[in-house]
């Protein structure tokens, strides 16, 4: 699918948490295609997204039920104003799989909007009836991180493997909060808990899974035209009955990151151009391969004058 002439590429697509206040405004008044991906998801929704990434408040764009949608409209402007570039793989980092798998044309831009709108509104309903907490855990193995969730008086399990010795937990905000003391005299260099308004990817998200079953099961879907590499196995994938299982499986299972950008360059991936607000896929992929491999990213206008040529447009 991608031009001879590049290196192997994948685009990586952010999750929730990199999201800010004026995310897409630049590409907005520069790309008339992102223009009218703003402005298509302004009349689906109801609301005004747009003025919410570009103006805020950054209240409620933290809410998860408004994150999820933000995000996804952002990473599909900046494809849009890319021309809907190729790459030789794809994969996006919990919320970011929905972006991946519609970059990969999986999805029409209508259906996944309405599926990402209605995740964040469970999810966010699901943090609310369930009241949990994540936490970033740095300098510990998977496995000793693993062995310290298994003694919580709750529930508390990895969710989040992010990087080698970076790892996040989820679970109910006593039993997080008890454990936090216990990595730090294991020999984590950094606990730190995380600003979110649930526990996801634990089985606290199990109340929302029900209803975000249905409507994937019922969300129209065609094979991706690349592999799409999903975070619940961390391996390359494009059989659609095994995709919708995997995002129904997503909600309540830990998001295999370090396992992804593993096989992707076992793979022969070696170029990665993350695809939405700020460098934290970039950081992880730094951490995880070294200076093997090339990495960038698109986020702004100036992003996509400064970089649109690490892509190839069919």
């Amino acid at each position: 699918m991608a031009h001879s002439t590049q290196p192997p590429t994948a685009l990586l697509f952010s999750g929730q948490g990199s999201q800010y206040v004026g995310m897409g405004h630049s590409l907005y008044q520069s790309s008339q295609p992102a223009r009218v991906i703003f402005d298509r998801a302004d009349d689906l929704l109801g609301y005004k997204l747009s003025a919410l990434c570009f103006e805020g408040p950054e209240e409620l764009l933290r809410q998860t039920r408004y994150t999820q949608p933000a995000l996804f409209v952002h990473e599909a402007a900046i494809l849009a104003a890319l021309g809907n570039p190729s790459a030789h793989a794809v994969a996006g980092h919990s919320l970011g799989e929905y972006t991946a798998l519609y970059a990969a044309g999986a999805f029409d831009f209508d259906s996944a909007l309405r599926l990402v709108a209605l995740r964040g509104e469970l999810m966010f309903t699901a943090g609310i009836e369930q009241p949990g907490a994540m936490a970033a855990v740095i300098g510990l193995d998977d496995a000793t991180v693993e062995e310290i969730c298994a003694t919580a008086t709750g529930t508390v399990v990895a969710a989040n493997y992010n990087a080698p010795g970076q790892v996040v937990i989820s679970g109910d905000r006593d039993a997080v909060q008890a454990l936090l003391p216990r990595f730090k005299e294991a020999g984590a260099r950094m606990v730190t808990e995380l600003p979110v308004s649930g526990a996801f990817h634990s089985p606290l998200m199990a109340a929302a899974r029900a209803r975000l079953e249905e409507a994937i099961l019922h969300t129209p879907m065609q094979p991706p035209r690349v592999a799409v590499y999903m975070n619940v196995t961390g391996t390359a994938q494009r059989e659609i009955d095994t995709i919708r299982r995997l995002l129904i499986e997503q909600l309540t299972a830990p998001v295999r990151w370090t396992a992804i950008l593993r096989a992707m360059y076992a793979d022969g991936i070696r170029r990665f151009v993350e695809i939405g607000p700020r460098n934290v896929l970039q950081g992880l992929v730094k951490r995880t391969l070294g200076s093997d491999v090339e990495i960038a990213g698109i986020d702004t206008e100036e992003d996509l004058r400064n970089r649109h040529h690490l892509v190839t447009v069919e």
